[in-house]
């Protein structure tokens, strides 16, 4: 009966868990945004060409 009482006591699983959930919040905001970036870099690199291609 103490082990189970000390388990409800213990938060430390509960503090690791919710560090990984921020982790996890973090990592999928960096790849939403970088994904956002490289479409931007995509259609800017694509005017250059088209815009270089035109003056040849």
């Amino acid at each position: 009966m103490q082990f189970i009482k000390n388990l409800v006591r213990d938060e430390e699983g509960a503090t690791a868990i919710e560090y990984g959930l921020i982790a996890a919040l973090i990592a999928i905001a960096a790849i939403v945004a970088m994904q956002g970036l490289g479409n931007q870099l995509s259609t800017t690199f694509k005017k250059v060409s088209t815009e270089m291609a035109k003056g040849n």
